[in-house]
């Protein structure tokens, strides 16, 4: 089977701050001096502006708060808080900023759509744009200044554990942007994360739904060393902000671009909207406009209807058990005895100790990191381990893997999966949730019954799924040669694409030579 070709982009999640010896060494001298004094400047700035966030909306009803503040509140403590905004970036190193372009008004385009967002300091671009109105976790409200500064800002504010604050949330925006400029223009950050502005990830509709024009604002960061940015993995947000500061100053440019005022196919379908302006924002940047999104906890890119990881979990934890000193046949035998464990009707959610006992490792630490690569708790799932490890180190081919995954995940033992086991099935073999496998189950049903070889012949026919099979399936059962750690290590030894019949047995009743 011929592999289809798929576009590889830069890993937009990851961002390490390299320094030269001569840059380390200058970084530490200038930070030592400039560190303490931009951060107490700064946060004095910051702190003034607590007051004036208070006083703009003192002794209004709550019925007041939730309309538009006019008059005297507005250009008085406005001004001023955005004042102060400034000179807290001022502070931190931000002496100049370049604006190009024309911002338009709020009744051209009621939607401000920035990108790409790189960390906390993007915040700047607020100054420029009469602070406009922001979406805002409802939990930063209880933040001292934050809190203060959200409310000054008639910030829309989201719950995202509650469906129903989304839907207010929705609403709200909604009914603001088609105000007709009666209220502020919203400045959103479409890509809903942090990336280190190699590539725009995808972007989300909220910002589209209303189907109103936008206008798209890029930022630039031209400076020698890129300090602003912290993202999934990586720099932190301190040393983001301890690099940036220990700097003699910090650009950035501020690009206006030309309203976009969406076609009625657009304004019909808000996805296609969002992805039109993405692509026009990645043209302006030089930078691929990706499908790459950051899903829960996981950065993943979409194929059909699956996400699959930019870092499978499975090859982190392959890595963390050979730094453990466990061998090839250790691990399939551990996999073996988890397996049994989970057929035999055992509890298959175990903690960091039982995780460590029954990889068999000596050290607790290991354990614990694998545990983390799945769960955000200190319990994991035993069949996310049992199916994803052997499915990116080959340690079965794809039929075995296949009967294991259904006797895992099918619940009443006829053969057939319901559309939630073939969500966790799929989930367990690539090691990541999946919360779009709608569409899958829509293609197995209508093919015939979702059983284990309407799967295998789904996932091997349609060519969507191509990817799936050679990055994340890997056929090597036949080849014991190509060691698990061989893709553990960063050497991905087959992408032919091709299924062979693999003699290497889950069940832990036959051992590899």
């Amino acid at each position: 089977m011929e592999r289809r070709k798929t576009q590889e982009y830069p890993h937009p999640f990851v961002h390490e701050i390299k320094l030269t010896t001569a840059q380390r060494i200058r970084g530490q001298v200038l930070g030592a001096v400039l560190f303490p004094v931009r951060v107490t400047f700064a946060a004095l700035c910051f702190l003034l502006m607590w007051p004036f966030a208070r006083l703009r909306l003192l002794g209004l009803t709550k019925q007041d708060r939730e309309k538009p503040i006019k008059g005297w509140r507005f250009w008085l403590f406005n001004g001023i808080v955005q004042f102060l905004s400034r000179a807290v970036f001022f502070c931190v190193g931000f002496l100049w900023i370049r604006v190009k372009g024309r911002r338009a008004g709020g009744a051209e385009a009621p939607v401000l759509a920035v990108a790409p967002h790189s960390g906390f300091l993007d915040m700047v671009v607020l100054c420029f744009t009469s602070l406009a109105t922001v979406v805002s976790r409802s939990e930063n409200t209880s933040l001292p200044v934050i809190g203060a500064l959200l409310e000054f800002n008639q910030a829309v504010l989201v719950n995202r554990k509650d469906p129903e604050s989304r839907k207010k949330c929705v609403s709200q925006i909604t009914e603001r942007v088609t105000s007709n400029g009666h209220w502020p223009q919203m400045l959103m950050f479409p890509e809903g994360t942090t990336t280190n502005g190699s590539a725009l990830i995808k972007f989300k509709p909220g910002a589209f739904l209303a189907g109103v024009p936008v206008q798209p604002v890029l930022l630039h960061y031209p400076n020698k060393l890129d300090t602003v940015r912290w993202t999934w993995k990586g720099t932190s947000w301190l040393q983001s902000l301890w690099h940036t500061t220990s700097q003699l100053y910090s650009s950035l440019t501020i690009e206006f671009l030309p309203v976009y005022t969406p076609s009625q196919a657009e304004k019909d379908d808000p996805n296609l909207y969002a992805d039109n302006v993405q692509k026009l924002m990645a043209k302006g940047l030089g930078v691929p406009a990706t499908d790459y999104v950051m899903e829960g906890r996981y950065p993943v890119k979409r194929v059909g209807g699956l996400s699959l990881p930019l870092e499978s979990p499975a090859t982190e934890t392959l890595k963390l058990l050979h730094n453990a000193g466990l061998s090839r046949a250790e691990v399939h035998a551990a996999l073996g005895r988890m397996t049994e464990r989970c057929l035999s009707g055992q509890e298959k959610m175990v903690s960091v100790d039982q995780l460590q006992q029954w990889l068999g490792l000596s050290d607790r630490e290991p354990a614990q990191k694998i545990s983390s690569l799945f769960s955000k708790d200190e319990r994991v799932d035993l069949r996310l381990l049992c199916l994803s490890l052997p499915a990116v180190s080959g340690l079965c081919c794809l039929e075995d893997l296949m009967t294991t995954a259904f006797r895992l995940y099918d619940a009443d033992g006829d053969g057939v999966l319901s559309a939630g086991e073939l969500a966790g099935l799929m989930g367990a073999l690539v090691g990541v949730p999946q919360y779009r496998t709608a569409h899958i189950y829509t293609q197995l049903t209508s093919r015939g019954q979702a059983n284990k070889d309407g799967l295998i012949s789904l996932l091997t026919s349609d060519p969507t799924y191509q990817e799936l099979l050679s990055d994340y399936l890997h056929p090597k059962g036949a080849d014991l040669e190509t060691s698990a750690y061989h893709t553990a290590n960063g050497k991905d030894s087959n992408h032919n694409g091709s299924m062979q019949n693999g003699n290497v047995m889950m069940n832990g009743d036959k051992k590899t030579d």
